[in-house]
């Protein structure tokens, strides 16, 4: 079986779950005996372009044309049996898709965020859910506030590009949704259920090392991350135990600060993997309060494989990473406010129960040769 592996990788300076996600399961898949071709562009390469390429660049998210001739030449000589397709923005287009079926080939594409039905892709916006788009197929609210990086630019293309690209996503042969939840929204935006299949991501078994202490939140320093949430919370609940934030963003400041007047607070930067895997192991738990729908939190993934407890708000996939309704929950589900996350936390700093159950969780659902098993039979099943 020959996959081509189609991906826009996020910027470096704004690291990404679903960067991890894809550099994964293209191990995985080689290592189980896929061949894998990858095609991928970063956002990284916008910045060394040219002027005129530059300039090009505003309608990559409809078309791409460059991107386009150079699939094909590799649909052309490779002759894969599925294309693949994560993100396509900004370099890709969702032209990929007409590309590889102009050559005859099927495409799969994992959903990652909300982005078939809303520019920022997080149905988020001034701080609150958002749904003013939703259902439309010109995305003008969008536009006016401006949601596609904070342009209203570069918002009207994006909203062009789906608005253009509708039929284009209903041509896709199967989507992969990353829970149950997102298989609902998929059919809420008008995909047939038979198109849609389940199955969440993995990551890397990094082994389990002896229980830290504390707990660590290790993600962006944006406001639908819920690094404030988590300040508030922590001032209320007092746990007595460290707490470490690791990440960088528009809110660092506010994480600094809170690091100078609480000592245990300890603000760690941003780091690179094998730190973020060392920070994960001297911790007892990972803290995910999410304020917005965020889809299946890698950073909550990362401490079941550790045999970490998670302590998680009720919002978007984290529930499910929790194993909330489970007979043997791996953390505690909150709602996304200072009180009730202030409760969870203590309830996981004094019961270990949470983090003997979270690498069973792991093993059963998360692991490696689960969701590779799922993958290969999607594929399978199309092919």
């Amino acid at each position: 079986m020959k996959i081509v592996i189609a991906h826009n990788r996020y910027s470096s300076a704004q690291p990404s779950g679903e960067n991890v996600i894809v550099d994964y399961e293209i191990g995985a898949l080689r290592e189980a005996g896929v061949e894998v071709v990858p095609f991928l562009r970063s956002s990284d390469e916008i910045g060394s372009l040219p002027a005129h390429k530059k300039a090009l660049l505003a309608a990559s998210p409809v078309h791409a044309a460059g991107t386009q001739r150079r699939l094909a030449e590799v649909l052309e000589r490779e002759k894969p049996d599925l294309l693949h397709l994560h993100n396509p923005y900004p370099l890709l287009s969702p032209s990929v898709v007409r590309t590889a079926h102009r050559h005859g080939v099927k495409v799969v594409q994992t959903i990652h965020n909300y982005r078939h039905d809303c520019m920022n892709g997080l149905y988020f916006r001034d701080g609150h859910d958002c749904r003013d788009c939703h259902g439309k197929r010109w995305n003008g609210p969008g536009v006016q506030h401006a949601c596609y990086r904070g342009s209203r630019a570069q918002s009207a293309v994006m909203a062009v590009a789906l608005g253009v690209h509708q039929d284009t996503w209903r041509s896709v042969d199967r989507f992969i949704a990353l829970t149950d939840a997102m298989a609902e929204y998929l059919t809420g935006i008008g995909i047939e259920p038979d198109r849609i299949r389940v199955k969440p991501n993995a990551v890397a078994d990094p082994g389990v090392a002896p229980l830290g202490e504390g707990f660590l939140f290790g993600a962006r320093l944006v406001p639908e991350k819920g690094v404030e949430l988590l300040l508030e919370a922590w001032r209320i609940a007092k746990p007595a135990v460290p707490l470490r934030i690791a990440g960088d963003g528009p809110l660092r400041g506010l994480v600094e600060e809170a690091a100078a007047a609480n000592p245990e607070i300890h603000y760690l930067g941003q780091l690179d993997p094998v730190a973020r895997d060392a920070a994960v192991a001297a911790s007892a738990a990972v803290v995910v309060p999410s304020i917005w729908q965020d889809i299946l939190p890698t950073s909550g993934i990362e401490a079941l494989a550790a045999g970490r407890a998670v302590v998680v708000t009720s919002m978007g996939g984290a529930p499910f990473i929790a194993g909330e309704g489970t007979p043997a929950p791996a953390g505690v589900v909150a709602a996304p406010e200072p009180a009730a996350l202030a409760a969870a936390i203590n309830e996981v700093a004094k019961d270990p129960s949470y983090a003997a159950n979270a690498r069973a969780r792991y093993e059963s659902v998360f692991a490696p040769e689960v969701t590779l098993r799922r993958l290969v039979e999607i594929y399978e099943e199309l092919l």
